[in-house]
């Protein structure tokens, strides 16, 4: 009865943590939505850059303050190979993706984001963290196939909008991989919290560069109506989110996760309907149907791939096992002769 009610209480616990990240999440977006789109505060690079420097604050005082999680204590030299390439990926896709609320609905965007699946395996072929397989690769034409079809339903659909949501996916996958790369293959493994510390700065010092070129001159001569509460509401609520995740890792699988982020979407999806009243066609669900499909098929095979290789490593594991033990039986047999025979000399 005790065993059964903690796994009860362990799932109770892993899904309430799956809800939290889910709310926390549809809040972030329509948020960003609303503020870009409708408040008057149309620059989506001060926002990211106004976050960022939260995130920056945040993490110090986590990390080095209030010491909640450890400090990798990287040299200049490790930060400049290892965090400022995936902050310069990381600050492109946050400025290009925020840039898109302006131009597209929540819903599409949301539908755009299926691809992610085939854009990161798209960079592991390319940088070798991924093998090719020709299965993988229709399943990936598959869900291209439906963000087409979402495109051609879409009622307001803006080409300058899409072409930075596109771009911004690029550059989010190729951030997932260069990860890959540069920390979690040279055990250099870090937490949402770490990631605050050590990436949010290297997002910041290069959004300065977009931010000069583009917005600031604008700001100066026309400054924005807002108001810093709702700026700080926005940035907790990002902050937020990175709880949540930081929370989440470690109570449910990858599956769980993809699962609940297919059902966000969804929610999204209706959300931005009944919310900011963003036309969805018929088309559009149709697509977005083909693409959660081919998401589907890609996570089942991911799973398969990944109890294959547990299979491997366990059988690996039993042989060495029963090598070693088998090779130890001579040695114990002819200690024993060996003894014998000095016994019967003596």
């Amino acid at each position: 009865m005790s065993k059964g009610g903690d796994v009860v209480g362990q799932i109770v616990k892993a899904y309430t943590f799956v809800v939290i990240w889910m709310g926390v999440s549809i809040s972030v977006i329509l948020f960003n939505k609303w503020l870009l789109a409708f408040s008057g505060f149309p620059f989506p690079i001060t926002l990211t850059m106004w976050h960022m420097s939260f995130c920056s604050a945040v993490g110090f005082v986590c990390v080095r303050v209030l010491g909640i999680t450890k400090s990798h204590n990287l040299s200049l030299r490790d930060y400049t190979q290892r965090v400022l390439p995936i902050g310069v990926l990381y600050a492109a896709s946050l400025w290009l993706s925020n840039s898109a609320y302006l131009y597209l609905s929540v819903s599409f965007i949301q539908m755009t984001k299926s691809l992610m699946p085939g854009l990161v395996y798209a960079c592991g072929v390319a940088w070798g963290t991924e093998q090719y397989e020709w299965s993988s690769a229709a399943n990936m034409a598959l869900i291209a196939f439906g963000v087409v079809v979402c495109a051609l339903g879409e009622a307001n659909l803006v080409m300058k909008g899409l072409v930075q949501q596109l771009v911004a996916l690029v550059f989010e996958a190729a951030r997932l991989t260069l990860v890959q790369i540069l920390m979690a293959a040279r055990g250099l493994a870090m937490n949402p919290l770490q990631s605050l510390y050590y990436v949010s700065p290297a997002c910041f010092l290069c959004l300065l560069v977009p931010f000069f070129a583009l917005e600031f001159r604008t700001i100066l001569t026309s400054p924005p109506t807002f108001y810093p509460s709702v700026l700080l509401a926005n940035a907790l609520a990002a902050f937020a989110l990175n709880l949540a995740v930081f929370l989440l890792i470690g109570k449910t699988s990858a599956l769980t996760m993809n699962i609940a982020g297919v059902i966000k979407d969804w929610m999204l999806i209706f959300f931005s309907f009944y919310v900011f009243h963003a036309p969805v066609t018929r088309l559009n669900l149709f697509g977005y149907a083909f693409c959660c499909t081919g998401v589907g098929v890609y996570n089942y095979q991911k799973l398969q791939l990944l109890k294959k290789k547990a299979l491997q490593k366990q059988k690996e594991a039993d042989s060495s096992g029963k090598a070693d033990m088998e090779g130890g039986r001579p040695l114990l047999a002819n200690g024993g002769s060996n003894g014998k025979t000095e016994g019967s000399r003596d």
